[in-house]
């Protein structure tokens, strides 16, 4: 009888372990590990649609790609379905070592004792280093503008699979991202690198390093305009919409969306399981291609963003900030972060004519050649080039036709006009640069002997 009983006991246990491995794998099969949901807001439902504010809507799979997608790297995004049992068991590291500093950033001079009016902060990524360029020679150069101190940096992480910089040396690969990246710090100033990977969902990352690292070494600037690399700015429209601003007082505007909703499909890229975010609806957030806030609010948020949970999603991670210090973000409509419809009423206009962005404040989703072309229709000698006929060149370039046959048919590959640009712009280029065209074999003695390249100094500059 005992011996009965005892089977029966054991046959139980095994039967209530097996169950609960079985909810164990299925549970890690969909990525549902359990955490703690957002915070709702207190005493207050989700809000309804607000004028001036764009209210999300599931993006449509089947739709034509936008007309200006870049040609150059984009920031990572996932290449498979995201592992959230390793984002969940990794979400709480949150403090990694700045590789690259820029220091003296915000330091003050004689004409600007306080430092910067409007410091530039740009998401890129190690590879992307033509998009940098291209904002650095036009709508991000530093110096005054209408005067106002710009100053600008570039927040970058870690290449994805290649560990952390000491540790490529250590392995004696071959990418020499550590050396490549001091070398472009060493000649631009601009460059912050932290030590996690460079991917999609670590963005938010990005943010949080970012806040404390300008709350520490930019305790006085007054505004400051956060962004990507494939955005172009009309700073001069940024600056005349900030100059009655009080920097003192909580600003962040940008191109805000109310009501969006967690994505549950699993193919998508922002694929968000309701374990991890349980709400129907995230809080209200500006569209993290680019957005401007005051000093006073980067302050804050550097303090709130601290004690929030990590997001994957990191312009919905800042929203989630912003709800924590009972913040609203201000909508603007001159910030266009998901790019420029063609007007309904005027098919054949090209939404990539100056008058579309001369009075924009910034567009999203352009290549690097294209904000090349774009800055320079903007500030040609004779002024914005708006609705002014194309020049026709001399000779063909094959498969595209004239210019002037481009615009009657309607095209927008504008080469004439973006050769003229880039040869206008490469006169007085700085005296050293990073661009692939000037990296040649290395010669003896040179500075990046390590890497069997050396930089050579543009035709016309001196050293």
């Amino acid at each position: 009888m005992r011996r009965r009983l005892r089977l029966r006991r054991e046959a139980l246990l095994t039967l209530l372990l097996g169950a609960t491995l079985g909810l164990l794998l299925y549970a890690q099969q969909e990525g549902a590990a359990p955490t703690t949901s957002a915070p709702r807001a207190q005493g207050r439902a989700v809000p309804g649609p607000t004028p001036g504010l764009r209210v999300f809507q599931a993006p449509d799979t089947g739709a034509a790609p936008p007309a200006y997608e870049g040609d150059t790297p984009e920031p990572p995004t996932p290449t498979g379905p995201f592992d959230f049992g390793r984002y969940l068991r990794a979400k709480d590291q949150r403090r990694f070592p700045l590789l690259i500093n820029q220091p003296h950033k915000c330091q003050g001079n004689g004409a600007f004792p306080r430092g910067p009016d409007l410091l530039i902060a740009v998401k890129s990524v190690a590879a992307d280093f033509e998009r940098r360029q291209a904002v650095r020679q036009t709508w991000g150069a530093e110096g005054r503008v209408q005067g106002a101190l710009v100053r600008r940096v570039f927040l970058l992480g870690v290449p994805r699979g290649t560990g952390t910089v000491a540790g490529e040396a250590e392995a004696g690969t071959q990418t020499h991202w550590s050396a490549l990246l001091r070398a472009e710090s060493h000649a631009y100033a601009d460059i912050l690198l932290w030590a996690f990977d460079d991917t999609f969902f670590n963005l938010t990352l990005k943010e949080i390093h970012f806040l404390a690292w300008a709350s520490d070494y930019c305790p006085d600037v007054r505004f400051v305009f956060k962004g990507d690399a494939d955005v172009f700015v009309h700073v001069g429209n940024l600056l005349e919409f900030l100059a009655p601003r009080d920097p003192a007082q909580d600003l962040l505007a940008g191109d805000v969306i109310v009501q969006a909703r967690p994505i549950r499909v699993r193919a998508s890229k922002y694929y968000i399981p309701e374990a991890v975010y349980g709400l129907p609806a995230y809080p209200a957030y500006a569209g993290g291609g680019g957005f401007v806030l005051s000093g006073a609010t980067l302050r804050r948020l550097a303090g709130a963003c601290a004690q929030v949970e990590l997001f994957p999603i990191d312009d919905v991670f800042l929203g989630m900030c912003l709800q924590r210090l009972r913040l609203t973000p201000e909508p603007h409509p001159a910030f266009r972060t998901f790019g420029i419809p063609r007007p309904s009423a005027a098919p054949h206009l090209h939404t990539f004519d100056p008058c579309f962005y001369r009075e924009l404040v910034v567009v999203h989703g352009l290549s690097a050649a294209d904000i090349w072309l774009m800055w320079h229709l903007l500030h040609g000698p004779n002024g914005p080039a708006c609705a002014r006929p194309w020049p026709v060149p001399a000779g063909r370039t094959q498969g595209t036709g004239t210019v002037a046959g481009e615009a009657e048919a309607g095209t927008q590959t504008h080469w004439s006009a973006l050769l003229r640009a880039e040869s206008h712009a490469l006169r007085g280029h700085p005296a050293l640069g990073l661009r692939r065209h000037f990296l040649q074999p290395n010669a003896q003695g040179d500075p990046l002997s390590g890497l069997g390249l050396r930089l050579l100094p543009r035709r016309g500059a001196s050293l």
